[in-house]
């Protein structure tokens, strides 16, 4: 059994004056989010952390805010990249807006050949979690292939779009803005309608279920998951075909989790290790689906709530340069440290592993709820012993007190 964690009382503070601003009473929040009365008031006085995405998710839900609104972390990390990365959310939000395949297109773009280099590039950089470099690409982009998607080339334009939209909604969604995520998602799947190409609807419908839960749509996220995946296994001899269906299972255990279905959710995580033994590690559409990204992915789901003892162990037999992208090593490494922080009696090592995380990602690190809570927990252990210089540095660059 894991020890109780040790909490943060801001959090608890933020959470009880939401709830008193609309005149709820403890139990009736409580019931708002699936949780029980004594574990919401253990929060709000500070006895309890709310850790994971999960819980403070649904706590967020209940009382119609942010997650981030009851973590503190919606001011920008004060990095210059991570601020870049915030300013320029507007400017995507507007190009996303703009692209309606409904309306026709306006002025020139340049050649598709070029504009194909340009997403390639800036899937580079978002692979890279450099954020900030890819949200500046993305707006001018994502217009010139609209533009394009009315020429000659306009199968190919219309590929492209659902790779940059992609992009887009992934890049949203880690910058904590899940709503322009599901927009840019739905653009996807605009695309992928207007190509007629079943494997791109299963490609659209991964970045729609994400962004949905992202959200909080947790059985929205499993029906367009789950829906995509029977879809898909009619197509399972196109190239690409299983890692798209693979990248589904994922999504779908994921969205499992979130309803509290663990059982379930192991359940699409053997589904997807099966179809991974067949694939073996791949870059098909910059999914990196394969065994390695499989264990990620059941490390992201077991360290809410799960068994983060078993965080720990697939983290001794993974490699995660087995993925040539920080997008997914960060996953490795921050879902170690939160295993580590809530086993307890390892924080040295959990230090260290969010510390690589942070120089694998900066923006993405800066920018995580999660992992400012983790790194709260830890602060506090380290202030009742000696040490903890780097774990101080690193909480004063996520601004976290």
């Amino acid at each position: 059994m894991s020890p109780r964690r040790s909490a943060d009382p801001v959090v608890g503070e933020r959470i009880r004056a939401r709830r008193l601003l609309r005149g709820w009473s403890v139990r009736f929040a409580a019931s708002r989010a699936g949780v029980s009365h004594a574990t919401w008031s253990r929060i709000e006085r500070g006895l309890q952390a709310a850790d994971n995405r999960f819980m403070l998710a649904d706590i967020a839900g209940a009382l119609e805010c942010a997650p981030s609104d009851l973590a503190g972390t919606g001011v920008p990390a004060p990095d210059r990249a991570t601020a870049a990365a915030h300013a320029a959310v507007l400017g995507l939000r507007r190009a996303l807006i703009d692209i309606d395949l409904t309306e026709p297109p306006a002025g020139d773009a340049p050649p598709v050949a070029e504009l194909g280099r340009t997403v390639a590039l800036a899937d580079t950089l978002h692979a890279a979690c450099d954020y900030a470099g890819a949200a500046r690409l993305l707006p001018d982009l994502l217009r010139d292939l609209h533009t394009e998607t009315a020429g000659p080339d306009h199968p190919e334009a219309l590929r492209l779009l659902c790779d940059a939209t992609h992009i887009a909604s992934s890049v949203l969604r880690s910058l904590g803005h899940p709503s322009d995520a599901w927009l840019a998602a739905e653009r996807c799947r605009d695309a992928a309608d207007a190509a007629d190409d079943p494997l791109l609807r299963g490609y659209a419908a991964y970045a729609l279920a994400g962004a949905a839960i992202a959200c909080g749509s947790y059985q929205r996220g499993q029906t367009l998951a789950e829906r995509a995946a029977g879809d898909l296994g009619r197509h399972l001899g196109r190239p690409g075909g299983p890692e798209v269906l693979g990248q589904l299972h994922l999504t779908a255990a994921l969205a499992s989790r979130c309803r509290r279905r663990l059982d379930d959710s192991r359940d699409w995580l053997t589904e997807a290790a099966t179809l991974a033994r067949r694939t073996g590690e791949t870059n098909t559409m910059g999914l990196f689906f394969g065994p390695t990204n499989v264990d990620i992915w059941r490390m992201s789901i077991e360290v809410d709530d799960g068994d983060p003892a078993l965080v720990v162990e697939i983290a001794r037999r993974t490699d995660p340069a087995a993925i040539p992208a920080g997008v997914r090593q960060v996953f490795y490494y921050a879902d170690t440290a939160r295993a580590l922080t809530r086993i307890g009696g390892q924080d040295r090592e959990a230090i260290r592993f969010l510390l690589v995380a942070e120089r694998i990602a900066p923006q993405h690190v800066r920018t995580s709820v999660e992992l400012a809570e983790a790194i709260r927990v830890l602060l506090e252990r380290s202030r009742r012993q000696a040490g903890g210089t780097e774990l101080r540095a690193l909480s004063e660059r996520m601004q976290v007190n």
